[in-house]
């Protein structure tokens, strides 16, 4: 091996960064006994060693001065191989940066990637791993960022789109074949155009972090398509780049940060802080294991052989500890500061709150995003459960952060469904689940309501399918949601039969209609406002494929219009994205909100508590708002009459008395030839059967 100059450097920052002369490097290890940094030709082998000599706080560090971008590099740290006391130090396993900006190849599970035999698990594997594993990558951090603005939409404004980069664009014909699937696809004026008309003011990617395909997967030709396997929280992931790995993956993607903020349109990224690729004590040694195992994971106390796991994926990240805890920090800085992404959707974000046992709400993490002066101003949105004891905690969060509303998709479900008992809580999701958030300050916007997202059934499979068919992904068909009970909607999957699609047509405007007209924030996953299928598979996990694949030959036409007419809808009226909550009381001499039966008359506390109800009406009184816009001028809108009827008969609606005024449908879930009678001068408004009614008050 060739020597090299070095230079003692700075143990600040963290990482490989360029700074136009050379290289400075710094790795934190509380454990090693010695650090070297590897150096590796462009496809090549190892070529040269340097061996850090410069430690301060447990941070490693040398600078080379003819290490420019490109060079592609890894570590090996010297220390003590003892695993019944959590300390996993073998030099012989090459070392991905914890904070490397960006990563080249791929794991291809040959057993050196493994710190032990695989005949025997307590036997130590000094096999060399640096044919075997990606390799971090020094990248030019200049980029022309131009007039580049974050679009800043109000909370209260957004409506989300959950997409995944590579299968929003992978089948798209009106893009060139070899961008598609890649960040520059997303970028293209096709996808940006598509989004800006559909309305949408977020997208909200799929991981995008370097991420590991699973040696399961691997052995039987799958992959890890949707990206739940971090491995370098700094890097996006090297798979979706069009125009090379050795960097210009980091280029790319801020291209299309940028794309899309010229079309008004956020960034917001699904990111996985709560585990790593490197799995369980059998899992490979990748990075983190080598580094530093015990500040890095969270361990079992009494076996620390063993990985604490409150994940389902076989170790948590330990977030007690001060350095793993800048790791994260730091991260998310980096992809608002460096990369410009406008929010984050934290995975499993109860595992982050766990400082021992219990899920605590004000845990040090939390306090950390409270007080950080870039990530607390971003939009931040929690998975808010794990697979820990204790680890559903919806509604639970801190005053900054918005929640996936698990309870607002299975009401919402339910409701439709024709399930008993659930108009109470039918009406609480509508109105933002002031039940869950109202009490500690927060607003409706804390609500991210959604029926479907990347885990389950796409809403044209949720109307169609009883039972999921996930038997593509090798398990037996014995992962994923076990059942989807019955829609009524004749028979299960793909079917010829006019009444049957016309059933399901309808759920699935009903769904989108309540969806787009809730208050809170609407999560839409992407290709439902198309029809999307996966063919009844609801656990798409490893379907990189045509399972997955948005196909856009393939689109119903009324679907999407209806789609983009309910957007638009709730983007002109402030009555369906309220920034407070409706107040129940006389605004300006009238109530914000009334709930009223199918006779007309105001419901009570009977009509609550009936178990069989199918039907509810809500007057939103647009002329009673008391919000104000960001300049101090009163909001007001136009008035609505939302009528909902679950049940299969229709309904001949009376509005209520004081409320039978001429009257404009604006929206329908029902086919055109179901009359509904709306402008009646006597108020009576026949709603079909399973349909939703949307009128605005004239005058």
């Amino acid at each position: 091996m060739t020597e090299i100059e070095a230079w003692p450097g700075r143990p600040a920052p963290l990482g490989a960064r360029y700074d136009g002369a050379g290289t400075n490097f710094s790795l934190f290890s509380e454990v090693a006994e010695g650090v070297e940094l590897c150096l590796f030709d462009e496809d090549g082998p190892e070529t040269r060693r340097v061996a850090l000599e410069e430690v301060d706080a447990f941070c490693w560090h040398v600078y080379l001065p003819t290490v420019s971008p490109g060079q592609r590099y890894g570590y090996r740290v010297h220390g003590e191989w003892a695993p019944e006391r959590g300390l996993r130090c073998n030099p012989a396993k090459l070392l991905l940066d914890p904070y490397a900006t960006a990563i080249e190849g791929d794991v291809d599970w040959a057993q050196a990637c493994f710190s032990y035999r695989f005949e025997d698990e307590n036997a130590r594997n000094d096999e060399d791993s640096a044919a075997h594993i990606p390799k971090s990558v020094v990248h030019n951090p200049y980029f022309d960022w131009g007039n580049d603005r974050p679009p800043e939409v109000p909370r209260h404004e957004s409506i989300i789109y959950e997409t995944h980069v590579k299968g929003f664009t992978k089948l798209h014909p009106e893009l060139p074949e070899t961008l598609r699937g890649t960040y520059a696809a997303l970028a293209h004026p096709v996808a940006t155009e598509y989004l800006s008309s559909l309305g949408v003011t977020a997208v909200e990617l799929l991981p995008v972090h370097q991420f590991v395909h699973d040696a399961h997967l691997v052995e039987r030709g799958s992959r890890n398509y949707w990206g739940y396997n971090s491995i370098g929280f700094f890097a996006p992931h090297n798979g979706y780049s069009s125009s090379g790995q050795l960097g210009q993956q980091v280029q790319e993607f801020k291209q299309m940060v940028k794309s899309l903020h010229e079309v008004d349109i956020e960034v917001i990224l699904d990111v996985v802080y709560n585990h790593t690729a490197e799995g369980d004590h059998l899992g490979p040694t990748l990075s983190f294991k080598g580094i530093d195992n015990a500040a890095y994971y969270r361990l079992v106390p009494e076996e620390p052989k063993f990985y604490f796991d409150t994940t389902g994926t076989g170790n948590s990240l330990n977030v007690r500890h001060p350095h793993t805890l800048q790791l994260i920090m730091d991260s998310l800085r980096y992809w608002v500061t460096e990369m410009h992404v406008d929010g984050f959707r934290f995975d499993l974000a109860a595992t982050l709150a766990r400082q021992f046992h219990e899920v605590d709400r004000l845990a040090a993490f939390f306090e950390l995003i409270q007080q950080d002066p870039v990530v607390s101003r971003v939009k931040l949105i929690a998975e808010p459960w794990d697979v820990g004891e204790g680890g559903y905690q919806v509604g639970n969060f801190p005053p900054l952060w918005s929640e996936w509303n698990g309870r607002y998709r299975d009401t919402v479900r339910d409701f439709w469904r024709g399930e008993p008992a659930t108009v109470g809580e039918f009406a609480s999701r509508l109105t933002g689940s002031s039940d869950l958030y109202r009490a500690d300050t927060r607003s409706p916007s804390a609500s991210i309501n959604f029926v479907t997202a990347h885990d389950g059934f796409t809403l044209a499979d949720l109307v169609s399918y009883n039972e999921k068919h996930n038997e593509a992904n090798g398990e037996g068909n014995a992962d994923g949601e076990s059942h989807n009970r019955s829609w009524n909607c004749g028979a299960e999957g793909p079917t010829a039969d006019a009444q049957v699609n016309a059933r399901r047509r309808r759920q699935q405007r009903n769904f989108l209609a309540t969806l787009l007209l809730s208050q809170g924030i609407p999560m839409l996953l992407g290709g439902d406002e198309l029809g999307r299928t996966q063919q009844g598979n609801n656990n798409a996990y490893c379907q990189d494929n045509a399972v997955s694949w948005f196909n856009w030959a393939n689109v119903d036409d009324d679907l999407l219009a209806f789609t983009r007419m309910l957007i638009r809808l709730r983007r002109e009226h402030p009555a369906f994205r309220r920034r407070r909550w409706f107040l129940g009381r006389p605004i300006r001499g009238s109530l914000d909100l009334r709930w009223f039966r199918p006779d007309g008359g105001e419901m009570n506390d009977e009509d609550w508590e009936t178990p069989f109800a199918r039907a509810i009406g809500t007057f939103v009184n647009g002329q009673a708002m008391a919000e104000r816009d960001a300049r101090g001028h009163q909001i007001t809108d136009d008035s609505f009459a939302l009528l909902f009827n679950a049940g299969e008969d229709r309904i001949d609606w009376q509005l209520p008395p004081g409320l039978a005024a001429t009257w404009e449908e604006v929206c329908r879930t029902a086919p055109p030839e179901d009359e509904t009678g709306a402008g009646d001068p006597a108020g009576l408004v026949v709603v079909p059967g399973r349909s939703l009614l949307v009128l605005r008050k004239a005058g």
